[in-house]
């Protein structure tokens, strides 16, 4: 699975996440209290495997990442259906 940044300094990067499930935040644990990337939404492929997750900078609302990401067109890229991740 990709996953995909909005905002923030690694704004527009991309990594591959092993797992089957996207972590929450990214990076999942840093230990030290920084703000972290959170998961705003998981593409699944019709089969309903997690083809990417995108994850936004601590001061971006949902909104501005759904925007990003439809601008971006990670659906259509990825030929997977967005969902909102639920906090």
């Amino acid at each position: 699975m990709r996953a995909l940044f909005v905002g923030g300094v690694v704004d527009n990067s991309e990594m591959d996440l092993e797992g089957s499930q996207p972590p929450v935040h990214y990076p999942e644990d840093t230990g030290g209290g920084h703000s972290r990337y959170r998961l705003h939404q998981v593409g699944k492929t019709r089969d309903g495997t997690v083809a990417y997750a995108v994850y936004g900078a601590p001061d971006i609302t949902d909104e501005e990442v759904s925007r990003v990401a439809d601008e971006r067109a990670y659906e259509r890229r990825f030929e997977a259906e967005a969902s909102l991740f639920e906090h």
